[in-house]
């Protein structure tokens, strides 16, 4: 039997071309598209952008995951809730406008993400660390964050998607693709 361990960049296969998908909704972009609001309590296109790679970095933090210390240092200011819970300050960084900086983020978020998945196999996703919630300590699992996380910018990427198109831009890849354009494999039919 194989013992060998199996990788999360198997497991999560796809999830850099999602990541591609983002980026390439925000190329070429206008600061005043990346600053339009469908309704004044509503995220721009920018905000969102912003939203998903400091929310990455925010619960990849949590985890003490591969790049995320080096992440972490690059963002200006860092609040705590009420338990003691760190977040990244997304006030604090004035991007919104900015396509290549929002494009820079991401990336940099998606490099941590990276480490991350070459560095842990599937072995380590039952590694839990210590969160505080609703008044109770929690034991997480890394695997409900990385779930989360996925989960995260896939949901933000839907309103990224529409924010735009409600512009009448179309995000091609994320919305008639959904942000999948990572091909599977050729085969035959059996």
């Amino acid at each position: 039997m194989d013992e060998t361990p199996v990788s999360l960049q198997s497991i999560f296969d796809g999830w850099a071309g999602y990541n591609s998908s983002l980026i390439g909704a925000l190329r070429q972009r206008t600061p005043s598209e990346l600053v339009w609001r469908p309704k004044a309590d509503m995220r721009s296109a920018g905000e969102i952008a912003r939203h998903i790679a400091l929310g990455r970095i925010t619960w990849f933090v949590r985890m003490d995951a591969p790049g995320s210390a080096e992440a972490a240092a690059a963002v200006p200011a860092w609040s705590a809730d009420e338990e003691g819970n760190r977040h990244a300050d997304e006030t604090a960084l004035d991007i919104c406008q900015d396509a290549g900086a929002l494009i820079a983020w991401l990336e940099r978020s998606w490099l941590m993400i990276d480490a991350t998945l070459a560095a842990w196999t599937a072995n380590d996703l039952a590694v839990p660390y210590l969160y505080t919630w609703n008044g109770q300590q929690w034991a997480i699992p890394r695997q409900w964050t990385i779930f989360r996380i996925l989960a995260h910018d896939m949901h933000h990427g839907g309103e990224l998607s529409l924010t735009l198109g409600q512009q009448g831009i179309d995000a091609f890849e994320l919305g008639a693709l959904g942000g999948h354009i990572v091909l599977p494999p050729l085969g035959t039919p059996a």
